[in-house]
């Protein structure tokens, strides 16, 4: 028995991001919700490429927003969530990440960051007031998506140690910021370590059979993993610029780190 076959059952939801259906990354994402749901979870996806989502933020994702106003996405987006009033497509995907428990994002890192259809499902799923602002708490630890978890399941074409502190690509979790501390701990969703399978482009069947195995191993820990341990905005760590305050630091971190809690 897994892991997590013996765990409450839970809601993932993974979104999926690649164009060729035949490819590694669906390859993943085919394998996470068969094992999940083996384990007694119950999973729902988001192929975008298959669902031909939109990627492109713009006034016809709030349907009301009058074709003479000025678009002040913010504010558009903030009352069409508010007044039940986004984009069916829209609705329906916060519908999905408020039905989760967590959250797998699957999909190549191209020029260091998510597939561009990735980056426009975040754009227009995570609307103001939904994912933040008004009625929710501060960002940074409790937003609008408190209470879920969310992991990165990446494939990459470089070899592993480049993306190392020495690395020429830096490492791993520092080019994977933004997602994991700007928009999973910035509304309130626990970042999980990334799993990642890295030189892609060479890697015989042998090494895909190997990774399966590691990444069941990830997904049976999918809600007993400790979180990446950012500091919270509100915990006494930042001032109200909210910059860290030079009194908490450890000795000897700098750089992305200085944003993690100090080991106890």
């Amino acid at each position: 028995m897994t892991e997590s076959a013996q765990q409450p059952q839970k809601n993932v939801l993974i979104v999926t991001a690649h164009p060729e259906p035949r490819s590694l990354n669906a390859a993943f994402s085919d394998f996470a919700a068969e094992h999940l749901t083996a384990a007694g979870h119950r999973v729902r996806t988001s192929d975008l490429y298959a669902m031909k989502w939109k990627a492109a933020l713009d006034a016809d994702d709030y349907p009301d927003h009058p074709a003479d106003e000025r678009l002040d996405v913010l504010d558009a987006a903030g009352r069409a969530t508010a007044e039940g009033r986004l984009s069916a497509d829209i609705a329906a995907e916060q519908e999905k990440l408020l039905w989760s428990d967590a959250v797998i994002l699957q999909f190549p890192m191209w020029w260091f960051s998510v597939p561009g259809i990735l980056k426009g499902w975040i754009d227009r799923v995570f609307t103001f007031g939904f994912a933040h602002g008004p009625g929710h708490p501060p960002p940074y630890s409790n937003g609008g998506l408190a209470g879920r978890r969310a992991m990165a399941s990446v494939t990459l074409g470089a070899e592993e140690p480049s993306f190392s502190d020495r690395g020429v690509h830096g490492r791993l979790n520092d080019v994977l910021f933004p997602l994991h501390h700007g928009l999973f701990w910035f509304t309130g969703l626990a970042p999980l370590e990334p799993f990642a399978m890295y030189d892609v482009n060479k890697a015989p069947e042998s090494r895909f059979a190997d990774a399966k195995r590691e990444y069941a191993h990830r997904l049976d820990r999918l809600f007993t993993d400790e979180p990446i341990g950012f500091r919270t905005l509100n915990g006494g760590d930042y001032d109200h610029d909210m910059r860290l305050r030079p009194d908490v630091e450890t000795v000897g971190t700098g750089g992305l780190d200085l944003h993690l809690r100090p080991h106890s």
